[in-house]
């Protein structure tokens, strides 16, 4: 019996399986099953660093375990089935080929809900402090002395360059992937009035790093 406070009442749970030793060897100590939420406030932009967790818990846990920055940047891609067919609810850290090349066609199902099946799938998440936009989309007329720009490999041309938050100046997909919330995260500490973000390439983990950007500007 799982109870609804770990599916959050759904008749599903996820099961995470962690891809590093620190993790790895906290479960071996344990003869329990460990269940735990992400370690950042409801809404706001995902840690990738113990400073990150410190930031916002605080004095609200016990012991924070530092292993490190995050080697892939965004959360675990979800996969559940249903009648059958595999079908991905979360788009993050690993991709759909990848996920195809092992299980064989997948079905989508990651648009914006009020009533998600899984983390990640409201249509406003992982969103910084400032009012984000995706290039194309800002106001007319903004003052760009107060904005925040975070692209690819491409600055912006009217945008000061202190303010500009590049995340793989070699064009590296799984760079940008790993530096994104942090840039997020620095945003809050410029003294910028909106942030623009770039659309990255829509393949790969450029899905997974357009559908945040899409949800942090909701």
């Amino acid at each position: 019996m799982i109870p609804d406070i770990v599916t959050s009442g759904l008749d599903t749970v996820a099961v995470r399986i962690p891809n590093h030793p620190l993790t790895l060897n906290l479960l071996q100590e344990l003869d329990f099953p460990l269940a735990a939420p992400s370690a950042n406030p409801f809404g706001y932009v995902s840690p990738t660093t113990a400073q990150h967790v410190e930031q916002h818990l605080g004095e609200e846990v016990d012991y924070i375990l530092d292993g490190g920055p995050s080697l892939v940047g965004l959360e675990s891609t979800i996969v559940g089935f249903e009648n059958g067919k595999t079908i991905i609810y979360r788009l993050w850290g690993l991709s759909v080929d990848n996920i195809e090349g092992a299980v064989g066609k997948v079905e989508l199902q990651i648009n914006s809900s009020s009533d998600p099946r899984a983390p990640g799938q409201l249509k406003s998440h992982y969103a910084p402090g400032k009012k984000l936009y995706i290039q194309g989309t800002e106001p007319t007329g903004i003052d760009y002395s107060k904005v925040a720009f975070i692209g690819f490999d491409i600055p912006h041309d009217l945008v000061k360059p202190e303010n500009q938050l590049l995340l793989s100046k070699t064009g590296n997909i799984n760079e940008a992937a790993q530096k994104l919330f942090a840039a997020l995260r620095k945003t809050d500490t410029l003294d910028v009035d909106i942030v623009i973000a770039a659309k990255f390439p829509d393949s790969g983990l450029g899905l997974a790093i357009n559908d945040r950007l899409k949800r942090a500007a909701g």
